[in-house]
């Protein structure tokens, strides 16, 4: 009986030292879905995944960045909400003093707390740490690639262009600065000046694409009180049991200002043991999954408008290679033509462009989205999930591409590498490679989506019109596709 009692003693303890070594294991700023800053979750890579050997020979000649801007102040809208949040909890605690609650667990912070932006009249815009994220990124990308950085800076050799929303031409700014460092004669860091272009906000089809398809707002405004109603379980079983730890009349609302506080204060001022603490582990992991939910249905793989609205970005890019490749062949002189084009706008923009290279997906699930099928969403806490929003845009994130020439005795001359985060990632559409042979990029992941023409897929007026021709923009992408006369067509046919 004793032997009995010991073991069972025994095992227990060793749970619950497994359990405490779980949570100190726990990092929340892990766990902040788009809020995570770029410095604390950009080593975060699928460890399985065995990278590329790039070929003997293989050189990069062009590269194209399209990033998210670096880590922001809350916009003023959020402050508004943190300062009701104190306003709120202010009647909470004194509520409980009038029906002399204990508060004993209540944490001290909470009594007579204020939102650390309280009297701000402006927000959204890009703060120190976020400079400093894209400084560094422009730093580690010209010492990656030397051979693409080392002509004179002209703006049509580099050319760098961002959204007119400040926060992204701010980080435009500041990866400029770290690319170009050294490179000037302004101050003792021998900056130089250089130019970042801007669309208008009401035209910019290329970074703002989400902001001028009508029929993609429309379907995001349908579809939020939908999210909404997917969430509520998970918000109305964490603000019962804040109700029941603290003693506090917690409302739905409560447990929404407590979590995006508990993101601002982890991301942006990295204190984890206030909002964040209110908190448990798996708390924690539920909430960032709505978040990553919520992504996923109105930003990802949820509908196909979500991405395919961003295929003026894709041809974008596919044409920069088109052009790279040529000065390549027509030997043009150094200096005389583009080697980098690098894009700065937001999440809604990363996102997006992220799925249209099928990244995040298993082989099966990049052939559905390729009929247009649809994707189940991310699986709930604790199984595990490809779809983690500090992954795919925490801020800063970026997916650079680059082109590589190879010598002619490789098994094809131009290839596409993709890197995520800094990271090489596996293209399902590429059978799982990092490393594409550019005909395959193109027929095999770009050209399913040139099916869609972004005016009829977003003008209202259009959307029950005819498609327009799709054959003159293919054939400017993919002129050996054309180049097979009366021959078998089978290729166009699939596309």
């Amino acid at each position: 009986m004793k032997r009995a009692m010991a073991a069972v003693l025994l095992v227990l303890l060793t749970l619950l030292v497994h359990s405490n070594a779980e949570e100190e294991a726990f990092d929340v700023r892990h766990h902040l879905s788009t809020v995570s800053r770029y410095g604390v979750v950009k080593g975060i890579a699928d460890s399985s995944f065995v990278p590329s050997k790039i070929p003997n020979g293989c050189t990069p000649i062009h590269l194209n960045l399209v990033a998210r801007h670096g880590t922001r102040s809350p916009t003023k809208k959020r402050i508004k909400e943190l300062d009701n949040l104190a306003t709120h909890l202010e009647v909470l605690l004194r509520e409980a003093e009038e029906q002399n609650l204990s508060l004993e667990k209540l944490p001290g912070w909470l009594k007579g707390w204020k939102s650390p932006w309280k009297g701000k009249l402006k927000g959204g815009e890009l703060i120190i740490q976020g400079e400093d994220e894209l400084y560094d990124l422009g730093i580690r990308t010209r010492a990656r690639f030397p051979n693409l950085f080392n002509d004179d800076y002209h703006p049509d050799v580099y050319a760098i262009k961002a959204t007119q929303v400040p926060r992204a031409s701010a980080s435009a700014v500041a990866f400029g600065m770290g690319l170009f460092s050294g490179k000037g004669s302004l101050g003792p860091g021998r900056h130089r000046a250089f130019a970042v272009i801007s669309e208008s906000r009401a035209s910019d089809t290329k970074l703002r694409f989400h902001d001028c398809c009508q029929n993609y707002k429309a379907f995001k405004k349908s579809q939020e009180p939908a999210v909404d109603k997917l969430k509520e379980p998970v918000y109305d079983e964490i603000t019962s049991a804040l109700r029941r730890r603290y003693r506090l009349n917690f409302t739905r609302q409560d447990t929404t200002s407590l979590w995006f506080l508990c993101k601002q204060e982890a991301s942006l001022l990295n204190i984890v043991d206030q909002a964040c603490a209110l908190l448990s582990p798996s708390e924690v992991s539920l909430l960032e999954w709505t978040d990553d939910l919520e992504a996923f249905i109105l930003k990802g793989y949820g509908k196909s408008i979500n991405y395919r609205m961003g295929v003026p970005l894709l041809e974008d890019v596919v044409q920069s290679m088109e052009q790279a490749i040529k000065a390549e062949e027509e030997k043009h002189a150094p200096g005389s033509y583009e080697k980098a084009r690098l894009r700065f706008a937001h999440a809604e923009t990363v996102i997006p462009f992220s799925c249209l290279l099928g990244l995040f997906l298993d082989g099966s699930e990049f052939e559905k989205i390729q009929r247009e099928q649809a994707l189940p969403h991310p699986p709930k806490p604790p199984q595990k999930r490809n779809w983690r929003g500090h992954t795919v845009a925490p801020f800063g994130g970026n997916n650079m591409l680059v082109l590589y020439s190879c010598p002619a005795n490789t098994s094809n001359k131009h290839f596409v590498r993709v890197l995520h985060n800094e990271h090489p990632i596996p293209m399902p559409g590429c059978d799982g490679t990092d490393f594409c042979p550019l005909d395959v990029f193109k027929e095999r992941i770009v050209a399913p989506h040139l099916k869609h023409d972004y005016n009829s897929m977003c003008d209202v007026k259009l959307e029950q019109q005819e498609q327009k021709p799709v054959a003159s923009k293919l054939s400017q992408l993919f002129p050996w596709m054309f180049s097979l006369g009366n021959g078998d067509k089978s290729s166009l046919d699939e596309l």
